[in-house]
């Protein structure tokens, strides 16, 4: 019963979350139309709602009525790289480990990937494989770094892995500028990769949904039983809900925190290189692509429960949809969705945030907890 108060909570708390974040960026495109566009008050109500229509159903729902496949299609394709980015935030903040170089991981496990598919001839279906499973090693021991620094030094992990996120991108820039960009193009790209390290599209028809999203989903399974149905992550749930009591009862703790900081490299790496073989055919990234902050979003939303992050990844993949057809259409600066996550993570971090309600609700269910007894005392 505690669990399904606790679950119904949660609920509440979160749909009140987005509502007030999606409030405040109503508020902001109304200030946008009012102040920029110079528009009559009447007309900045009529435009604001016909953003908030590109913004909320557009992705799913055409200005015609029919039904948008082409725009669900996009936001399951851009779903795959966050959904990675989330899993790992969930493994890595189930520790109580900010880690936040998932940023950096991505970037690198893209460049990793690229540079294997183009110059390690390979049999088809082999060679995307070996390209994804090489960035995820490459990036496991990059997080490597983070978290033996906090194990043997107690340096914080988030001020490590922060700093890490622009070294992986200027060390990715330098080696695209010196060593391994195709001098013939307009512009500082790799050559193209290999037909036989592509990750085909499940329907090809340009809305770049690849396998990718197969194997994402298959990821939030096996890291849900990884979580939540191994001794492993027991010990990663236990060592974040209370890392004195895990030393005292005999678990590695330091081990356990570079196991969680390892994986969720592991599994960035593994979000970078399958969105870069799925979507692209150079390595063209100049700057950190914003997956791994997103990621950090997902997790949050989805309360660190790695069974979640799909649907948190939905949700923030068809915001972001919405706020590119928003501004295409409307004028909206598509940095719209970028206001909004900031109101959800400043909700969902604020642990005041609805405290008056969960007290009542305790109380509440308490109380007719006590009255059952009482009553089956009687009988």
């Amino acid at each position: 019963m505690k669990d399904k108060r606790m679950t119904m909570f949660n609920f509440v708390r979160g749909a009140a979350a987005i509502l007030i974040s999606l409030a405040v960026g109503t508020v902001f495109i109304f200030l946008t139309f009012a102040l920029v566009g110079g528009k009559s008050f009447g007309d900045c109500f009529k435009s604001t709602g016909e953003a908030l229509r590109y913004m909320l159903v557009g992705p799913l729902v055409k200005k015609s009525g029919s039904f948008n496949s082409m725009g669900m299609l996009q936001v399951l394709a851009a779903m795959i790289p966050i959904t990675f980015t989330g899993l790992a935030t969930c493994v890595m903040f189930s520790a109580n480990q900010f880690n936040l170089a998932g940023e950096g991981s991505v970037m690198a496990g893209g460049f990793v990937a690229a540079l294997v598919a183009i110059y390690l001839p390979m049999a088809s279906g082999l060679h995307a494989v070996v390209c994804v499973l090489i960035a995820a090693i490459v990036c496991g021991l990059i997080m490597y770094i983070p978290a033996i620094l906090k194990v043997k030094l107690g340096a914080s992990e988030m001020v490590t892995s922060l700093m890490m996120n622009y070294v992986i991108m200027y060390v990715v820039l330098h080696f695209l500028n010196s060593a391994f960009a195709d001098r013939s193009k307009g512009s500082t790209q790799t050559f193209p990769f290999l037909e036989t390290a592509k990750i085909a599209e499940i329907i090809p028809n340009g809305s770049k949904l690849s396998w990718g999203f197969v194997v994402a989903m298959v990821f939030v399974v096996l890291t849900g039983l990884f979580m939540y149905r191994t001794r492993w992550g027991y010990s990663i749930r236990m060592i974040g809900i209370n890392q004195s009591f895990a030393k005292y009862s005999g678990m590695k703790v330091g081990g356990t925190i570079i196991l969680s900081q390892v994986l969720g490299g592991a599994l960035s790496g593994m979000g970078g290189a399958i969105e870069m073989l799925g979507r692209f055919n150079t390595f063209l990234w100049k700057e950190l692509p914003g997956y791994g902050w997103t990621g950090v979003t997902i997790a949050i939303l989805a309360k660190n429960n790695p069974l979640m992050v799909p649907l948190a990844a939905f949700f923030l993949a068809y915001l972001n949809k919405g706020c590119s057809l928003m501004s295409t259409y409307c004028d909206v600066p598509s940095e719209m969705i970028d206001i909004i996550q900031a109101a959800i993570f400043l909700f969902f971090a604020a642990e005041q945030f609805l405290s008056g309600y969960r007290q009542k609700l305790v109380v509440k269910n308490t109380r007719a907890d006590l009255l059952k007894t009482a009553e089956g005392r009687k009988a």
